[in-house]
């Protein structure tokens, strides 16, 4: 099994077959550690996840594969062709460093439109700066929740 990484500057925004392989690779001991707990053989496995090939994927094995990564970019390209976004908040502290962070987040975003803006100023928006653009609304709505998420859990631990 190569150990070429086939993907090596795919962005942030992944069809399904690059998040596969994004999601085995990345994950601890890589395609061969997924393969041998999935019970299949590794060469299928990395035959069938390969972003450069388009044999078809069983489905039992994408949701084997998204239950033992958890990979988000993986959970995003499944959602992403019905229009949907797709996130897992993680609960953080809601407190003021935490919101201080947020705040940068929020301006970090906001300049991130701007330059969007600036670049269609043709008035035509490219597939890619559309992609580029809800990728970024996606991590600014997780981080909000996260906030919630944390704020919740720190209330239930109070009255609990």
């Amino acid at each position: 099994m190569s150990r070429k990484d086939l993907l090596p500057d795919a962005g942030p925004v992944l069809t399904l077959r690059q998040a596969l392989y994004r999601a085995c690779r990345d994950y601890r001991g890589g395609i061969n550690a997924v393969a041998l707990m999935m019970g299949i053989d590794p060469d299928a496995l990395a035959k069938a996840v390969n972003p450069n090939d388009s044999r078809p994927m069983r489905p039992e094995w994408i949701e084997e594969i998204l239950t033992m990564t958890g990979d988000t970019r993986l959970i995003a390209a499944l959602v992403r062709p019905a229009g949907a976004i797709a996130f897992i908040p993680e609960p953080v502290t809601a407190d003021a460093a935490t919101l201080r962070a947020l705040a940068g987040t929020c301006r970090a975003k906001g300049d991130f439109v701007e330059s969007l803006h600036l670049g269609s100023a043709d008035g035509v928006w490219q597939p890619h700066e559309v992609a580029l653009l809800k990728h970024h609304a996606a991590g600014l709505i997780s981080s909000i929740l996260s906030i919630v998420a944390g704020a919740e859990q720190a209330m239930e631990a109070d009255h609990g």
